[in-house]
């Protein structure tokens, strides 16, 4: 069903969308909701293509959206749309399909506003693929997937996961004949590339093409080549969607390639240090005091749930097996798992069986873990010189705390005059205050923390 079609069809189910809001409160309420997302202080910047005025809705009943559709959206908790919904919905949503690159941090119903756009191109008459999405990582594509059974709960839409050492559905049928129905796919590049190369997936039917967190996706070179590789096989019809909560002006330009004549919607990099999150530093005396800090902190982590990122796999190993040592509960994530252990954690740590986990970057972008109230940069992200901060993946971090409006607390390590130094780039480049908490005072830094993360 084309996006003209909807129109049609709901116009002609006007009573029915009347009512939804009514219906919803006696749909299933047990799923957390989305009531509360972030929102900037200030007005969306907004670049269209066209000459045409820019609309804005206040009522996503104004998008003409089929109301199967609605339903799905009235039942996560989307009463109104978003700022970001409001002004990118329209470009997206229009006919025939415009490109789009939107920049805006996570928590603002960006997620929401792709797939919304993707449940709305396919034609549910016609099972074949339609719609693909692509993530960096496994784990952001399990999470994407949710969010579009979710909302395309009361839609016929037919989803698969293209991710390495993903199960077959439980109806039986092969990895072939599961992609040759699928009308939305949700995967990683290098998955997604070698299913089309092989032709499990068919890429004639595709209407809309989503990357999500795209300035990882374009700017690492391994993600970037398949990534531009799976782009070129699309139609050229394709509707191209780029969506990321920053793009270093390298990435931007290319972008701007890569969805030619797309319209842009953005944020300033500055309102991306999300004002919600206390950022902290401790100054400690060398690496190994690092790890003792961390274990003085334990009891702090575990208010609620924690995050401690660290650069490299055999670190968040090495800590992992002392902090389990000193009986300590943790979990350990990193690309070096097995797809079905990284699964295992990521599971747990969501249904807060788990209350800190250690983790690389793998984790740092995108994911949604309601109850993250505190992050722990054990390692200060560094770029590829290894002589600079890494500010995009700094900002990812310390996102995955303060979702949607809620309260969150960061905290960088410092153990030498590079980390110092990095530290002072980061609070520079974000023009936000990272204040020192003592290591040597615990009744200070308990009340310190203890007030942030319970604010």
């Amino acid at each position: 069903m084309e996006i003209s079609e909807l129109t049609t069809s709901t116009s002609s189910a006007n009573g029915d969308v009347d009512n939804l809001a009514t219906q919803v409160e006696s749909l299933d309420t047990s799923e957390p909701k989305h009531r509360s997302l972030l929102e900037s202080s200030y007005e969306v910047k907004v670049t269209s293509v066209d000459d045409e005025p820019l609309l804005s809705v206040t009522k996503f009943e104004e998008l003409n959206l089929s109301p199967n559709v609605l339903k799905g959206i009235y039942e996560m908790g989307f009463t109104t749309p978003s700022k970001i919904q409001a002004k990118a919905l329209p470009l997206l949503l229009k006919t025939p399909p415009q490109n789009m690159i939107g920049q805006s941090q996570s928590g603002t119903g960006k997620t929401a506003a792709f797939v919304l756009t993707m449940l709305s191109r396919i034609d549910y008459n016609l099972k074949a693929p339609q719609a693909l999405c692509l993530t960096p990582s496994r784990e952001l594509a399990r999470q994407i997937m949710v969010e579009v059974r979710k909302m395309g709960k009361y839609t016929p839409v037919i989803t698969a996961e293209a991710i390495r050492e993903s199960h077959v559905k439980a109806s039986g049928k092969s990895r072939h004949e599961e992609f040759a129905e699928a009308q939305l796919i949700v995967g990683t590049p290098g998955t997604v590339y070698d299913l089309l190369k092989k032709k499990v997936i068919e890429k004639k039917h595709m209407k809309i093409f989503v990357l999500d967190e795209a300035d990882n996706m374009l700017d690492q070179q391994g993600l970037g080549d398949q990534s531009i590789r799976i782009k070129n096989m699309m139609p050229r019809e394709c509707q191209i969607v780029l969506f990321s909560a920053t793009y270093s002006n390298d990435v931007r330009s290319f972008a701007t390639r890569f969805a030619p004549n797309a319209n842009q919607f953005s944020l300033k990099v500055e309102e991306l240090s999300v004002k919600t999150i206390k950022q902290f530093y401790m100054d400690c005396k060398n690496d190994e005091h690092k790890f003792e800090v961390l274990d003085d902190l334990y009891t702090l982590l575990t208010i609620g749930q924690s995050i401690i990122f660290v650069q490299k796999r055999e670190t968040a190993d090495r800590i992992a097996k002392r902090m389990t040592d000193k009986g300590h509960k943790v979990i350990n994530l990193h690309g070096g798992l097995s797809t079905a252990e990284r699964d295992e954690v990521m599971d747990g740590f969501r249904k807060g069986s788990a209350k800190v986990l250690i983790t690389t970057n793998v984790l740092s972008r995108g994911i949604d873990v309601l109850q993250v109230n505190l992050v722990i940069n054990y390692d200060i992200p560094m770029d590829l010189s290894g002589r600079n901060p890494d500010f995009e993946t700094y900002l990812h971090r310390i996102g995955r705390t303060g979702r949607f409006g809620r309260t969150g607390v960061s905290i960088n390590f410092v153990h030498d005059a590079v980390s110092w130094e990095m530290v002072q780039a980061i609070q520079k480049h974000f023009q936000r205050d990272i204040v020192k908490v003592p290591t040597d005072d615990w009744d200070t830094v308990e009340k310190i923390l203890r007030k942030e993360v319970n604010a």
